[in-house]
């Protein structure tokens, strides 16, 4: 697992431990926190505590869910090269503290996965650790952990005013503040109800994820989910191609104004046509953007109005009225896949016309 927080050489780590810790400088009282746990529980128990909610509340400011073991006891809690003996990973790990990554629920696993895995808790079967094998390995936090979630469902919730939604994988990771994150996350919120992972295989391979936005749990998966699915991931493929075509235009847009200022009015003309071009791919481009946003829009109505049932009657309505095929999805975007292409190629020869003319001008001038 790659670091998921700020360095924790940082002035601000260091700042944000003086303030959590007033007596910080106080030699005799931190000698007395640094020192190894020895004794009975309740004799060393107080310095636990204190050593994990300060792991916590610093792990809080920072905004991360995710340590490094390691860095944690040598680096954040250092002083003048001394670091505390006494951060036990394991009896933390023991009070269900921290997670490692192998506690997590696989998301991507099956109902079969899931039901061994409950009927494992259950019984009372846990996976044991080594410590010195983990020590430098990445340890999650729990409370943070399921604070990032309760943050992601906030997120969601804000763009969306149903009580689920349906993202794709691609969506959630971006949510979130790295990709081993966003797997905590989403495997914090499939244990307890709250999300479901879910892929379908048109002509690609869509990974996506429903969300429960409410106190209930999530429902299962539908099929007028995965039709969901595979339109929001269709409007994210043509907001792509759309961001390329833009960028397409505006270049093409300077390089007729920069031929047209040098002389080369031929240049030009082909660049004007070139943007011309590009202008008819984006408004077709929008059109079906638009179509499909429409779609959506339709079906979320639906759900907040209506049960699952009808809503699903409703949603397949809709795709059927509105004629958005899955076919015409994708020959729509490999049209638009292949005019990039194309004037991709264009350009490129615009490229060698403009430097030729360039040439040959230069040439003039100085005979």
């Amino acid at each position: 697992m790659g670091s998921s927080f700020p360095a924790a050489a940082s002035p601000s780590v260091e700042e944000l431990v003086r303030r959590e810790v007033a007596d910080w400088d106080d030699e005799v009282v931190c000698n007395a926190r640094f020192k190894a746990f020895s004794g009975q529980r309740s004799d060393w128990e107080p310095n636990f505590l204190f050593w994990r909610d300060l792991i916590i509340k610093i792990a809080r400011h920072l905004g991360v869910c995710i340590i490094d073991a390691s860095e944690v006891k040598n680096v954040w809690f250092s002083r003048g090269g001394l670091t505390p003996l006494c951060i036990d990973h394991r009896e933390m790990h023991t009070e269900g503290d921290i997670l490692l990554k192998e506690d997590l629920l696989d998301p991507t696993s099956g109902r079969l996965y899931m039901v061994l895995r409950k009927v494992g808790h259950l019984i009372g079967i846990s996976r044991s650790w080594d410590l010195q094998g983990n020590l430098q390995s990445h340890l999650i936090l729990k409370t943070p952990l399921q604070e990032r979630c309760a943050d992601v469902i906030k997120t969601l919730a804000e763009s969306h005013w149903t009580s689920t939604c349906i993202i794709t994988m691609g969506s959630f990771q971006r949510i979130c503040k790295s990709p081993d994150e966003a797997f905590a996350i989403l495997s914090h919120l499939c244990e307890c109800g709250k999300a479901r992972y879910f892929s379908i295989k048109k002509k690609d391979f869509i990974e996506g994820v429903k969300v429960s936005l409410v106190s209930a749990s999530v429902p299962n998966i539908s099929s007028l989910d995965c039709d969901v699915l595979h339109l929001i991931c269709t409007t994210e493929k043509l907001q792509q191609q759309l961001d390329v075509i833009d960028k397409r235009w505006e270049s093409s847009r300077k390089m007729a104004l920069s031929s047209h200022k040098s002389g080369n009015k031929q240049v030009a003309y082909r660049y004007i046509r070139q943007v011309k071009l590009f202008s008819e791919s984006r408004a077709k481009c929008i059109s079906f953007l638009e179509r499909v946003e429409e779609v959506l829009g339709l079906i979320a109505n639906a759900e907040s109005a209506k049960k699952v049932s009808e809503a699903i009657q409703i949603g397949a309505q809709a795709i059927k009225e509105n004629n958005v095929t899955v076919e015409e999805v994708y020959t729509h975007l490999q049209d638009l896949e292949d005019n990039v292409a194309s004037q991709k190629q264009v350009d490129d020869a615009l490229g060698i016309c403009c430097y030729f003319f360039l040439s040959i001008n230069f040439f003039k001038h100085d005979i």
